[in-house]
């Protein structure tokens, strides 16, 4: 079995057989599950109230009911206190508790960026030290990066580390803002420049460190339960055997923590936007306007019905890269690599895959709750109703793990950069989308299979963002990293390419598993996403294009993109009408 390599997406067909879907979760995987589950209801979506109040001590006691149960640890190695499970099982873990509000980011900041630099940094003194007490919610993490003059050019920091004379600590002194768990936190992983070098290095604080000091609770607008502040250095002295892998490699450590936090963020808003659905559904059962509930709407029937279709399409997505960084870690492990250092590299493959799951998530989890609001209408406004909070704590994600600006560059920019290195053969496929362009369009007799129009153009989607970012990097070359509009264009045309194709390989597995009458739903949703994919991606790829091209070169381009976007009608009112009434059967997001 070929495992598609990050980005390969794009020049390769995937196939059924080689994504994971939530229908092939195992016994151990739904014992886990449940648990999880249980403890989301019973101990923290019972407590909302008195969280976003921030009640003295609780959202520590949450996390250490949660580390008793496992959760903490799920990707922790057995020999420091974790369970040791593949990346598949923890996100699946991360995707649970998402519908916890501020808990959730309590929860991914600790088992996320909290301890996962320590577990694939430190050494194993360090190791034996902390991970068993962050394993078991014995002791909270925090990670110190931003500073109030670098967000997103993180490697900018101004705090500082100095060398005592002696060689025995070093001297830190900053400040970083926006930090997770700080009022509670046992353990810092602080990023400073040692003596002016050029690049971060990373450190390992903790909390009664003399100097190490903290400002009030900031006031938020969302996630208000979760505990963010700023933390001060004045002279703090670290021990040197508190250095985090090598001097000048803090950077690093933040780019590869930053990958898994983008992906650990997608499961997370998965957890959210499933919850936000079934609590929208289960509204407009109840709600009755003129004679009738409002779930027998039409208008209302098409907000539900499209807020599980992108649900449905983020998860696919999100367990198709699940599985892609679970079968290239075990890879590297063959290979005789560190299970440290194979996690690492497992997850840096899927990088530009990484920044996709971030935005298409957050945006899915925006979408869903903006149209939960919109179904309560002006109860969804009062505090009192449970898609208020929902609201407002789903904002901060396109801001989290790097602004969806920055993570649209990115996605580009790392698949450019994988080309230049040779790791990724997008020119040659790009010529070939170009050639193809004076060809006439060939046409093949029906099959009768199974989306067999949905694979033709799942195809060509990826010809049109070849043909416009080939283009493009010919036509600008060295000034394409400036064209933030035009990189940002190309980007939404990957990100709906690889969630329609996520999609797609999905339900063809499932018809595979239970038939294709038994997932009539499945397959409306699959049709309406990748239909509807289909102008989207149209719009992108000519905003693109006509920012760049012109006379007779814009013209071929422009009919080539109109080739590769075009789809033959369907009636996506009927297929979301399928949908919803579905849901409304279930009262619950059910997919």
């Amino acid at each position: 079995m070929e495992t598609i390599k990050g980005g390969e997406f794009l020049i390769k067909e995937s196939i059924p057989e080689n994504v994971f879907i939530p229908h092939e979760w195992d016994e151990e995987q739904k014992m886990i599950a449940q648990s999880c589950s249980d403890f989301m209801a019973q101990e923290v979506e019972t407590k909302l109230d008195e969280m976003d109040a921030m009640q003295e001590g609780l959202m520590p006691s949450l996390l250490k009911k949660a580390g008793k149960l496992g959760m903490l640890g799920v990707s922790v190695p057995e020999q420091y206190g974790g369970f040791g499970k593949d990346f598949v099982t923890s996100m699946m873990v991360t995707e649970l508790s998402g519908s916890g509000h501020s808990f959730s980011v309590a929860f991914s900041a600790h088992t996320g960026i909290g301890t996962l630099p320590i577990l694939y940094y430190g050494n194993e003194k360090q190791k034996q030290k902390y991970l068993p007490k962050l394993a078991t919610g014995e002791w909270a993490a925090a990670y110190c990066l931003t500073e109030p003059g670098s967000g997103s050019d993180a490697n900018s920091g101004k705090t500082k580390a100095t060398l005592t004379d002696n060689g025995k600590h070093y001297i830190i002194n900053g400040q970083k803002m926006w930090i997770t768990n700080a009022g509670f936190a046992h353990v810092f992983t602080v990023f400073a420049k040692i003596d002016g070098d050029e690049n971060l290095s990373a450190f390992i604080l903790e909390a009664d460190y003399d100097g190490l000091t903290l400002n009030p609770e900031e006031k938020k607008m969302g996630i208000k339960g979760s505990s963010t502040r700023q933390v001060f250095f004045n002279n703090v002295k670290v021990p040197v055997e508190n250095l985090l892998s090598e001097r000048g490699n803090g950077f690093k450590i933040a780019l590869n923590i930053l990958n898994i936090g983008r992906i650990k963020l997608g499961g997370g808003v998965l957890g959210g936007a499933k919850k936000a659905c079934g609590i929208s559904v289960k509204y407009a059962n109840e709600r009755e306007q003129f004679g009738r509930a409002i779930s027998k709407y039409g208008a209302i029937r098409y907000k539900i019905a499209e807020q599980a279709i992108q649900i449905y399409a983020l998860e696919s997505a999100v367990y198709r890269v699940s599985r892609n960084v679970d079968e290239a870690i075990t890879s590297l492990e063959k290979g005789g690599m560190s299970h440290a250092d194979a996690n690492l590299k497992g997850i840096e493959e899927y990088a530009s895959e990484a920044a996709i799951i971030k935005v298409l998530g957050s945006e899915v989890l925006d979408y869903v709750v903006d149209e939960g609001v919109q179904i309560y209408g002006g109860m969804g406004y009062s505090a009192e109703s449970p898609v208020e909070r929902a609201y407002r704590d789903s904002r901060i994600n396109r801001i989290f793990e790097g602004t969806n600006e920055i993570n649209r560059m990115l996605i580009v920019d790392m698949l450019l950069k994988r080309a230049m290195k040779g790791q990724l053969d997008l020119m040659t496929h790009a010529q070939k989308v170009a050639s193809e362009l004076f060809d006439l369009p060939t046409f093949n007799d029906p099959t009768g299979e199974l989306f067999e129009n949905e694979s033709k153009y799942v195809k060509n989607f990826k010809k049109a963002v070849l043909m416009v970012a080939g283009s493009a990097v010919q036509k600008l070359m060295m000034t394409l990293s400036k064209e933030q509009e035009i990189l940002m264009n190309i980007a939404d045309m990957i990100i709906l390419t690889y969630s329609a194709e996520s999609t797609l390989l999905r339900v063809k597995k499932l018809a595979g598993l239970k038939g294709e009458e038994n997932i009539t739903d499945q397959i409306a949703i699959a049709k309406t996403y990748i239909y509807d994919a289909a102008d989207k991606i149209n719009k992108y790829g000519k905003d693109a294009l006509t920012a760049f091209a012109e006379g007779d070169d814009l013209s071929i381009q422009l009919m080539g993109l109109k080739r590769f976007t075009k789809t033959k009608p369907l009636n996506t009112k009927k297929l979301r009408q399928q949908i919803a009434l579905a849901l409304i059967d279930k009262n619950d997001y059910c997919y």
